[in-house]
């Protein structure tokens, strides 16, 4: 995991990427991402790894971004509402990252100074690439955020589940449509068209592809017992990095 130093002529953020630097480097835990299309099944496989993780003894905390505090949740409500219209682009943006730097200072960061493995429903890679993808405002804006706010952190594994756009497009809109009350539709995102989610999942791969030691892709077509297999193997390895005490020695 590691936090680049802030410019210097930034007091404030300089102050307050120290105090995630002290964090980082103080911290026993592990962060882990998962990030892809809505209805690719990550919010499942994140479930399931939660548990099969708990079952072998090891502290975990599952939380989602937007959202994961009380400040967050209400900052979801007004960015996944469908209700919500004519937001412009750099406001999303913005409220995305209001949402994440409360997330940060309360929950990433004591969660990974106390030890324990923290999964997490999307990260920045998702600002990247529906805001600077799909919504066409460009990566250098997302990562220049997530510099100033979040100090650069990065996860110890970015997960990308990768799925074909019209299946996981038509699945989330079939779900949300399925749960959406009147007075709670999420489906905001689900509303817009192909080539939204086009340019969404392309940009998903651009990340791949820039930093393959973090992110690795995941092809989750097929059942969902076959994805749980292939992300249990895949973490198996990295909890090496963990004490010996709190190692696994099979998998599940």
């Amino acid at each position: 995991m590691t936090a680049s130093n802030l410019a210097p002529n930034s007091h404030s953020c300089s102050r307050f990427a120290a105090v995630i630097i002290v964090a980082v480097s103080s911290q026993r835990g592990m962060f882990i991402t998962f990030e892809g299309l809505d209805g690719c099944g990550k919010s499942t496989q994140l479930e399931r790894l939660g548990s099969n993780l708990r079952e072998r003894g090891l502290d975990v905390t599952a939380t989602r971004e937007p959202g994961g505090t009380p400040a967050g949740e209400k900052i979801r409500q007004l960015l996944l509402d469908a209700r919500t219209v004519s937001l412009d682009p750099y406001a999303e943006l913005t409220l995305m990252f209001a949402a994440r730097a409360q997330h940060l200072r309360e929950v990433i960061l004591p969660s990974l100074d106390e030890g324990k493995i923290l999964l997490c429903d999307r990260f920045t890679d998702s600002s990247e690439a529906y805001q600077g993808g799909g919504r066409k405002l460009g990566s250098a804006i997302v990562l220049e955020l997530h510099r100033l706010l979040c100090a650069n952190l990065q996860p110890d594994l970015t997960i990308l589940m990768d799925s074909d756009v019209a299946t996981s497009v038509d699945r989330a809109r079939r779900r949300n449509q399925a749960k959406a009350a009147p007075s709670a539709d999420e489906g905001r995102f689900e509303r817009e068209n192909r080539s939204f989610f086009t340019r969404v999942h392309a940009s998903y791969l651009e990340i791949a592809k820039r930093e393959p030691q973090r992110v690795v892709v995941i092809d989750a077509r097929g059942t969902p017992e076959q994805t749980h297999a292939k992300i249990v193997k895949l973490v198996n390895p990295k909890l090496e990095s963990l004490s010996p005490s709190r190692r696994t020695l099979g998998v599940r």
